[in-house]
C-alpha cells in the first residue's frame, strides 16, 4: 500500500525511478487517456464520458479516442445540440470540452465560453487551475509542469504554484518517478498506485518458480 507519509521520506530517492516499469507506465497512460482499444467511445454518450474524464481534446485527439469508422462529427453535432458539450479555443486551437467545464476554463485558462452555454454552467469556479490540474493528473502518468503549461499556453510558473498548492493539500506527489528522467515530476497518487502495482506484478513473474528440469539444469550449471 503506498503509505504517504513514507513516500515523503522515499521520493526525493532515485531508487523509485529504477522501481516503476516503463513498459507498465505506458499501459496505464494509454488507458488513462482512452487510447487503448478497450477504453475507445463506441457512441456519443461514451465520448461525452472521455471529454469529461480527460478534459480539452482537438478533433483528431477525438478521433484517436473513438471506435474505427465511428461518426465523430455526428456524436459532436449532437452533444453539442444536447448542450452536453461545446467548443473552445485554448492555445490557438479548436478543441471540445463537456460543457459542465465551461466555467472552468474560462477562470482557468481565460478561455470565452460559446453562446448558447447554460448560466449554471458559468457561475464562478473555485481554485479552477487547480481542478484543472488535478484532472490532468488523474489522466496523465508521472509528469513535468512544462507539459500541462504548454498545452494550455500558461507560463509554467503560474502551473507550478498551483501543483504545488495540490501537493500542499495531499492531492499530488512530487517526485522522481519515470525510468531515465532527470527532472522531479508530479503524478495523482491514485496513478501511482496502479503504477507500483502493475511493476511489482513484472517483478514478480521474473521470480517464478520453475519445474524440476530447469532446476535441475541449472545446479548441474
Amino acid at each position: 500500500t503506498l503509505d504517504r507519509n513514507l513516500l515523503r521520506d522515499l521520493l526525493g530517492e532515485a531508487e523509485l525511478r529504477e522501481l516503476l516499469d516503463p513498459a507498465s507506465i505506458e499501459t496505464t497512460e494509454l488507458e488513462l487517456q482512452c487510447l487503448a482499444d478497450r477504453r475507445k467511445a463506441g457512441n456519443a454518450d461514451q465520448l461525452h464520458d472521455i471529454l469529461r474524464r480527460i478534459g480539452d481534446l482537438g478533433l483528431d485527439e477525438i478521433v484517436a479516442r473513438c471506435a474505427a469508422g465511428a461518426p465523430v462529427d455526428a456524436w459532436l453535432r449532437h452533444l453539442n445540440d444536447d448542450h452536453r458539450a461545446c467548443e473552445i479555443r485554448v492555445a490557438g486551437e479548436q478543441r471540445w470540452i463537456a460543457i459542465e467545464d465551461a466555467g472552468h476554463y474560462r477562470d482557468g485558462l481565460g478561455v470565452s465560453p460559446p453562446q448558447g452555454v447554460p448560466e449554471v454552467f458559468l457561475r464562478p469556479s473555485r481554485e479552477p487551475l487547480e481542478a484543472l490540474l488535478l484532472r490532468y493528473a488523474r489522466c496523465h502518468g508521472p509528469f513535468l509542469a512544462a507539459e500541462p503549461a504548454l498545452r494550455w499556453n500558461l507560463p509554467v510558473d503560474h502551473v507550478a504554484g498551483a501543483l504545488q498548492r495540490l501537493a500542499t493539500a495531499e492531492q499530488l506527489l512530487y517526485g522522481d518517478f519515470r525510468p531515465g528522467g532527470h527532472d522531479r515530476e508530479w503524478c495523482h497518487p491514485d496513478v501511482l498506485r496502479t503504477l507500483k502495482r502493475r511493476s511489482l506484478a513484472v517483478l514478480r513473474e521474473a521470480v517464478e518458480p520453475v519445474d524440476a528440469a530447469a532446476h535441475a539444469r541449472f545446479l548441474a550449471q
